[in-house]
């Protein structure tokens, strides 16, 4: 029996694959092979015209076309992101085939994660693409150019609002990309809001478990939906049998996570900002140590925007960044934490912490980008808290 369409998110996490099942199991079966029987009866040997089209869910010939689990793990998230879902073997590649399908002159971007920059170069290489700033006037972009919009934004956590940018790019005929990698499916839905195109790295909060790549796009138009499934089809950037099969299996619990770290992100930062506005700076207190070691929170909870309750109203993502006193704080800080693993990416169970530096030359050498899992939040401000008093110990 299909899913109902009035299925709650969480529901339909579980059960908008169930048309897919090829089995009797409970849980997805994992499917390895890259190549499947053609049918016996010869009358059902039919030339294929056009493989995209003649797809039906169910009748697979090769895995760079459609492969059993990546068609469950896209059923699901077509259902979550509330648009036609496309994967692809890294967020970066889902950038890339958006771009391509859209073939924009120029395209305007924040600062935001390093890799699409990466991305936009290799495109510019090729078509020439310009790359103006996000905050460029309505008048520099055309007809068939793009903005791409992060929010929230790599690695503060801090949001803007699409609705406001979408009006920018529609007014000039301009399309709207948003990343909304920081708030997946339960805290935004990009197309309610104007976005012509949603993208998410999975690797993050779809996939979970820090233990997949993957990228997402979502569209609404059935037309760019059938290019992008020919242009992967042709440029062979799909995701591997295992991955996607993790990918579903994340999908389940996919809100019950993103809800956890979000209540428990926000208690974090609720404490640490207290500490840091309060007017009692004795050096001994909770208060007083935390002022030593921390010096600036970035989060969209902290923004005072109406908007933005509108367009987030469920929570504002378990990723904020903190920036220390000194560079050196910065460096030692994540030597002295138990809970929070010194690792980069973001969004799986553990809760990780990462100098930033590392990964991105650009941003304050002073800064710390945090990802809240699923462990106790409480266990979380006192591995914090105990971090930051050895930090000044050891001065």
């Amino acid at each position: 029996m299909a899913p109902s369409n009035i299925a709650q998110p969480s529901t339909q996490a579980l059960h908008a694959d169930d048309p897919l099942n090829l089995v009797t199991d409970v849980a997805p079966p994992i499917h390895l092979s890259t190549t499947f029987r053609y049918p016996n009866a010869p009358d059902e040997l039919l030339p294929s015209e056009d493989p995209v089209a003649e797809f039906n869910g169910k009748n697979y010939v090769y895995s760079r076309e459609f492969a059993p689990n990546a068609t469950r793990f896209e059923a699901v998230l077509s259902s979550l992101l509330k648009g036609h879902a496309v994967s692809y073997a890294t967020g970066l590649a889902a950038l890339h085939a958006a771009l391509t399908l859209l073939n924009p002159r120029r395209i305007s971007v924040g600062e935001g994660y390093h890799g699409s920059h990466e991305v936009i170069a290799v495109i510019s290489r090729l078509s020439g693409l310009q790359k103006l700033n996000i905050s460029c006037p309505a008048e520099s972009l055309e007809a068939g150019d793009v903005i791409l919009l992060e929010t929230p934004v790599n690695p503060y956590g801090t949001a803007f609002s699409i609705e406001e940018y979408a009006l920018k790019a529609h007014a000039r005929g301009a399309y709207l990309i948003v990343d909304s990698t920081f708030a997946p499916p339960g805290l935004q839905d990009p197309f309610l809001w104007g976005a012509d195109i949603v993208m998410h790295s999975g690797s993050k909060y779809l996939g979970g478990h820090s233990d997949l790549l993957c990228g997402v796009l979502a569209v609404k138009r059935e037309d760019w939906h059938k290019q992008l499934l020919e242009d992967r089809l042709a440029l062979g950037n799909v995701m591997g049998n295992i991955e996607s099969w993790l990918g579903t299996r994340s999908l389940r619990t996919l809100e019950v996570r993103v809800q956890r770290s979000s209540q428990s992100s926000a208690k974090l930062i609720s404490w640490l900002h207290s500490a840091l506005n309060t007017s009692s700076r004795a050096p001994d207190t909770e208060e007083g140590i935390v002022q030593s070691v921390l010096k600036k929170i970035y989060h969209a909870s902290l923004q005072d925007e109406p908007w933005l309750h509108r367009q987030m109203p469920n929570g504002f993502g378990p990723v904020f960044s903190i920036v220390l006193q000194n560079e050196d704080f910065a460096r030692a800080l994540p030597s002295k934490l138990s809970f929070f693993q010194h690792a980069t990416s973001l969004g799986g169970v553990e809760s990780l912490i990462e100098w930033r530096a590392l990964s991105d030359s650009r941003v304050d050498r002073k800064l710390l980008r945090i990802s809240v899992g699923l462990e106790n939040w409480e266990d979380l401000k006192e591995d914090l808290f105990q971090a930051f008093t050895a930090i000044l110990e050891g001065q």
